[in-house]
């Protein structure tokens, strides 16, 4: 089977054909005088592997210029966004404008009244008016309690202890209607006075105590004693600081704790050397009144006693022993309206002497004074004490 021949192959027709189509182009080519290609090695390609070329335009053409925009108005703004501008995002919500005012329907207004239209008017002025008048009187005034009659009252009646003669405060005689146990008529003679002091060393301390809401400046004293010269009284002014709202509060203070009537709170006496009253001490103490003064700064007391020195064990408050049918000592021997009686008409003197300071009339001379006794006298030196021994 080695040694028998191969068999032939038979021509392909594709070759053929294909060699007729290159001789038929090379036929053609050369027609039309074209140069076959040269692959190099001068050999002619078997199939012809391009074709004739055709210019081809590109895939992503540019935009057309944009048309030419007509000139813009002097001083105009265009508006239209730029080509290149960024777009707006697609999700930008901007919410809706609120309107600034809510108006609903308006009602017609009617026309206003003359009438009344004036009569708002002089309100008006009469209201600022009175604001006006107010602020003024009250910036002129300053709003001092001082510009008031009970002010100036005040401030009279708390200047006296140094601006009133003494035979003013302290007449040297006094006298009384009716004013003795039974209706009887009294009169009292000054037989000493004492020098200005502070309350510490004219009051006991209890009492000095008591009064320290209203603020004690001076105290005034003197000593009188009966036509016959059995009884002694000391009589006191305590001046103060405090107004009239001050003194309303220590009035009621006495009256509702009936601080008047405490033996702690007696009132001490003053004795003067060479007089009847040279023995009147603390011990001699009878009966006492303490009256707290709401139309002045003052506080008037007295304590009387026995003219004889004797030692009283049980004193007893001037109402107390006055009242009818009291059978106590103080009681039988009147001490209570000595007290009282002297105290009432030194409170007058010191009223008379207020008003006469103000340009007031003297109303009558309750007191026992006389025109001599009005006539101003020299105050005592400090730490020396008048005397009108009997």
């Amino acid at each position: 089977m080695s040694g028998a021949p191969a068999p032939a192959v038979p021509e392909a027709r594709g070759a053929g054909a294909a060699g007729g189509t290159r001789e038929a182009a090379g036929d053609s080519g050369r027609s039309s005088g074209g140069t076959p290609p040269n692959r190099g090695d001068g050999a002619i390609p078997d199939v012809e592997t391009t074709t004739r070329l055709r210019p081809i335009g590109d895939r992503h053409p540019s935009p057309p210029p944009p048309p030419a925009r007509p000139p813009r108005p002097v001083g105009s703004v265009d508006m239209t966004p730029r080509a290149d501008a960024p777009r707006p995002p697609a999700q930008l919500w901007i919410p809706p404008e609120t309107p600034a005012e809510m108006t609903t329907r308006l009602r017609p207004v009617p026309a206003r009244h003359p009438a009344r239209t004036v009569g708002a008017i002089a309100s008006v002025v009469l209201g600022l008016g009175l604001i006006g008048g107010a602020v003024t009187g009250t910036w002129l005034t300053g709003d001092s309690s001082a510009d008031t009659p009970e002010g100036a009252t005040y401030a009279q009646v708390r200047a006296a202890w140094h601006s009133v003669p003494v035979d003013t405060l302290f007449p040297r005689t006094l006298t009384g209607d009716d004013a003795g146990p039974g209706g009887a008529d009294r009169a009292w003679t000054r037989i000493a006075v004492a020098p200005d002091g502070d309350c510490a060393a004219a009051l006991d301390p209890l009492l000095t105590k008591a009064l320290e809401p209203v603020g004690c400046t001076r105290v005034l004293r003197a000593t009188y004693t009966d036509a016959t010269a059995s009884s002694v009284t000391t009589v006191g002014l305590v001046f103060t600081e405090a107004d009239q709202q001050g003194m309303l509060a220590l009035h009621n203070r006495f009256t509702t704790e009936s601080l008047g009537e405490r033996t702690d709170l007696m009132p001490r006496t003053f004795p003067a050397k060479g007089t009847v009253a040279a023995g009147f001490g603390s011990d001699q103490r009878a009966s006492w009144t303490v009256e707290v003064v709401t139309e002045a700064p003052v506080v008037v007391y007295a304590v009387s006693g026995f003219a004889d020195g004797r030692a009283v064990s049980d004193p007893q408050p001037a109402d107390e022993a006055r009242a009818k049918g009291a059978t106590s000592d103080p009681a039988q021997a009147g001490l209570g309206h000595e007290a009282a009686g002297v105290a009432e008409r030194i409170q007058e003197a010191l009223r008379r002497a207020v008003g006469q300071n103000s340009g007031g009339k003297e109303g009558g001379t309750d007191g026992g004074t006389t025109d001599a006794d009005r006539d101003r006298a020299p105050r005592p030196a400090s730490g020396q004490a008048t005397e009108n021994p009997r």
